[in-house]
């Protein structure tokens, strides 16, 4: 099976279960927080996908600039 027919089989099963059973498996996913990082990490770049681009070099210009 590949990865990505696991992930569905995954999500399948997920959708399938109670909402207090969806909390709970959440909850427990939660607790590790190198994965909450990424959840959150992948959230945001999902949250900013159409905003504009802008190169690495200029954003590091502007970070240093806004810093007392």
């Amino acid at each position: 099976m590949t990865k990505q027919a696991t992930g569905e089989v995954f999500w399948t099963a997920f959708q399938a279960l109670r909402p207090v059973e969806k909390q709970a498996v959440l909850e427990r996913l939660l607790k590790d927080k190198t994965l909450r990082q990424d959840l959150q990490d992948l959230a945001t770049i999902a949250s900013r996908k159409n905003e504009p681009a802008r190169p690495l070099r200029k954003y590091l210009k502007d970070s240093r600039r806004r810093r007392p």
